[in-house]
């Protein structure tokens, strides 16, 4: 897809990966909006000549409000990017509001999106339609089975839509990033791919139609995962 003069929105586009998604597809000519919470990240990226729409997306109003906010443009890129994690664990039910939270913003709201936002990107004469799931939802981790959960849904959702339009003019792409150095994972260690490594990863993909974004590390897991299901779970299930 030849992104310039493309109308994109990029939802968690004032941070992290979002944020270098934004900035590079802005660079290639696409113009961008993006979705944030944070009134002070939102201004940032105002000043840079991002359109902007405040909202959490984890909730309706905040699903309202990103759909509001494209209403009569022509929208043709969606990169449902947002994402967050979970204070869950299996023995503590009052960690349950927590993992109801992630599954609103990493699941809920990327299918409410697609859906709400198809008959705009149907009505152009190419779209894209991109879910940043995760390595993750190939194989999960022990200590963030919320959070691998929804990604994992999101990867399911992303095949089987992808199934629904492969005879329409939007093609749906499934981004799958490592481990990131964004505020997320600032607690994490090991190595971590640059955001903006990962991002021209999923720019690429976009621009040269690919249906599927492997970033860094996942093209070892997907290789891995490949050849034995069961290697890829056990390496996995203890990162």
């Amino acid at each position: 897809m030849d992104v310039r003069g493309k109308i994109a929105l990029v939802t968690g586009g004032s941070d992290g990966i979002g944020r270098e998604i934004a900035l590079q597809l802005q660079g290639a000519g696409a113009e961008v909006i993006v979705t944030g919470r944070s009134a002070a990240k939102l201004q940032a990226m105002a000043s840079l000549g991002f359109g902007t729409i405040a909202g959490d997306l984890s909730t309706t109003e905040g699903v309202d409000a990103a759909v509001d906010g494209v209403a009569g443009k022509s929208l043709a890129v969606l990169v449902n990017n947002a994402g967050v994690g979970s204070d869950y664990e299996l023995d503590r039910p009052d960690t349950l509001d927590s993992a109801a939270h992630c599954i609103r913003t990493n699941l809920d709201a990327p299918i409410a999106l697609c859906t709400r936002l198809l008959p705009i990107l149907r009505a152009q004469p190419e779209a894209a339609i991109v879910n940043v799931t995760s390595g993750l939802a190939i194989a999960p981790r022990a200590g963030g089975s919320i959070y691998c959960a929804t990604k994992a849904g999101l990867r399911s959702y992303t095949q089987a839509i992808r199934h629904l339009l492969k005879d329409s003019n939007v093609r749906v792409i499934e981004a799958l990033p490592p481990v990131v150095e964004t505020n997320m994972t600032a607690g994490r260690s090991g190595k971590k791919m640059s955001a903006a490594d990962c991002a021209a990863e999923i720019v690429h993909g976009i621009r040269t139609g690919k249906s599927e974004v492997n970033a860094g590390m996942v093209k070892i897991l997907q290789l891995v995962h490949s050849v034995s299901p069961a290697l890829a779970r056990r390496i996995m299930i203890r990162f």
